[in-house]
């Protein structure tokens, strides 16, 4: 059995002022090149469909090509998707069961009844079954029904929502068993701040979202979607893919890719990552103004400046556009100069927490609390 592994396709997304449209198709079709290539018997969404819960019609029109593109060359592949936290997970629900007859499973809910379970599809091949559980985005909220609430009625943690809702599988272990899931899954101990997080990526104050990885222990592989770098949690086989073409600035130079996953006999998982080759790379050009243009080039471009004499604006920019057409940005490294007073100056790259607490001044824990609140429902609601 082999499949391929994607997630955090973020179709519609635009990249500071560039519309990547073109891009996305560009690298959905290569996707789908090499599936008719290597020939997997499934292919997995690990969630983020979308870059909006509202797509635009653009975007959906590039997903319907996506899907045919996949569809018309290997008809027998099963295409398994789940929702992110970006993606509307009623729109990602609809035709959920006709779909299915098609080998199309998109699973947009999670179980929120009693008697329901993580959506399960079954494969076959010459050594039996592969089971893969199919479990979208969750916020604690949307389960508590099913998994109950804490002694004083509030939402249980995500920790323990996740470790609840998984624990109500009966999961045949003496099978292979793939799990699919989107949220922010560390290893047990680990600090969430030694993560490397992109700037594409939407992340919860105080990493309230944090998930312990031993609730993947019973999978034997757990095919992961939400952290935009390609990682692995602890194991060869818990694994983030990474997005599939860069979504910000800091994932500039970074290799993206397929991760194909061929599992033969109960134990035997293998992995290996099949690079992209994307239309326009995303890189950071640093150099003064005379050795910026001599690099110019028609890739994504975040022009650093290092002169320290002035320029005139508009003729500084003229120059670095024509050089650099598909530019992203331009900045000046500058040197940091006296600090004249103490007063309220904030760290560049300040985490919205520190930063309003840094603003507002002493606060109790209880103020601490109604402020990660009203951040988190702000960044969501983006």
């Amino acid at each position: 059995m082999k499949f391929f592994h994607l997630s955090d396709l973020h179709i519609g997304l635009k990249l500071m002022n560039k519309d990547l449209r073109e891009d996305q198709e560009y690298i959905l079709r290569q996707i789908a090149e090499i599936a008719a290539e290597k020939k997997p018997d499934a292919l997995i969404v690990a969630g983020d469909v979308y870059d909006k819960a509202l797509p635009s019609a653009e975007a959906v029109e590039v997903f319907d090509c996506f899907i045919e593109n996949l569809t018309s060359s290997l008809p027998d592949m099963a295409v398994m998707i789940i929702s992110g936290n970006h993606d509307s997970a009623s729109r990602i629900n609809c035709f959920r069961s006709v779909l299915s007859r098609q080998n199309l499973y998109m699973i947009g809910a999670p179980p929120k009844n009693e008697g329901d379970q993580i959506e399960k599809v079954t494969l076959e091949d010459a050594f039996g079954s592969v089971n893969f559980y199919l479990l979208p985005f969750v916020k604690p909220s949307m389960v508590k029904a099913i998994v109950g609430t804490d002694e004083n009625g509030g939402n249980l943690s995500y920790n323990e929502t996740i470790h609840r809702l998984l624990a109500r599988e009966n999961v045949d272990q003496r099978q292979r068993n793939v799990l699919v899931s989107h949220q922010f899954y560390l290893p047990s101990g680990a600090d969430p701040q030694q993560v490397e997080r992109m700037d594409s990526e939407i992340r919860t104050v105080g990493n309230i979202d944090e998930v312990s990885a031993d609730a993947l222990e019973k999978f034997d592989y757990a095919a992961l979607g939400h952290i935009h770098k390609p990682m692995k949690v602890g194991s060869e086989f818990r694994r983030y893919c990474g997005t599939p073409l860069a979504c910000s600035v800091s994932e500039a130079g970074q290799q993206k890719g397929i991760i194909l996953v061929e599992m033969g006999e109960k134990g035997d998982v293998r992995t290996s990552v099949l690079p992209l080759k994307p239309l326009r790379q995303v890189r950071v050009v640093r150099g003064t103004l005379e050795e910026t243009l001599r690099r110019g080039c028609e890739d994504y471009a975040s022009v650093i400046l290092t002169d320290k004499v002035d320029y005139d604006v508009i003729d500084m920019q003229d120059r670095i556009r024509s050089q650099f057409p598909n530019l992203l940005e331009i900045r000046r490294e500058t040197q940091r100069k006296a600090n004249y007073g103490q007063g309220f100056s904030p760290k560049e790259k300040m985490e919205p927490f520190e930063l309003c607490r840094s603003f507002l001044g002493d606060l109790d824990d209880g103020e601490k609390e109604l402020l990660k609140d009203v951040i988190n429902s702000v960044q969501e609601a983006q």
